[in-house]
């Protein structure tokens, strides 16, 4: 009587066409179809930590970036367009590292379902991190008068800030990809 060898045949993938038992490559699994809601879950999540050091580096808020004092208060009207611009440099700055990040150093690019999702998370990221930033200047700013203008309380005035960080995400994946296509060698035609 012989014994079981306890090695029974090799379990396969049905979405993997490569052979028994090889595990598929790590960007067979990237590029599969079902992306995974982490990706965009994270990045909006990263919109709290963003829209907190808008407060903190805009004129309005704390004002750390500038450190002028004429700017620390919503009355002076100069400092409504620098507390936008710190919000889109955030926002350009956050973009960009969620495309680099997603694209990495992995073979072939990021799937489209994946880009898709990012950018949503993106856009999810923006819109948790101007309401973040928002609801900072409302809990350790000072009690404003908005009666003149609303925009004298720490706010956004241009809503079109909210789309750079999606597009940045967009953007960065595809100079990423742009850029690790012109860096491989010509195919050889046998």
């Amino acid at each position: 009587m012989t014994q079981p060898s306890g090695a029974g045949p090799v379990p396969q993938n049905p979405k993997h066409s490569g052979e028994a038992g090889i595990p598929p490559a790590y960007g067979e699994l990237y590029r599969g179809d079902r992306p995974s809601w982490r990706v965009p879950a994270v990045i909006a999540a990263a919109g709290v930590p963003v829209g907190l050091l808008w407060w903190l580096l805009a004129p309005g808020g704390l004002n750390l970036l500038s450190g002028d004092p004429s700017l620390a208060t919503g009355t002076n009207a100069e400092g409504w367009l620098p507390r936008d611009l710190v919000l889109a440099g955030l926002f350009l700055l956050a973009g960009c590292i969620t495309g680099f990040l997603l694209n990495g150093k992995r073979t072939g690019a990021p799937a489209p379902g994946a880009v898709l999702l990012a950018v949503v998370g993106g856009a999810f990221g923006a819109l948790i991190a101007w309401q973040a930033g928002v609801l900072a200047g409302q809990w350790w700013g000072p009690a404003e008068d908005t009666a003149r203008n609303a925009s004298i309380a720490f706010s956004l005035r241009a809503l079109a800030v909210l789309a750079i960080w999606p597009a940045a995400v967009a953007i960065a994946v595809f100079v990423a990809n742009l850029v690790s296509l012109l860096g491989k060698p010509p195919a050889q035609d046998s």
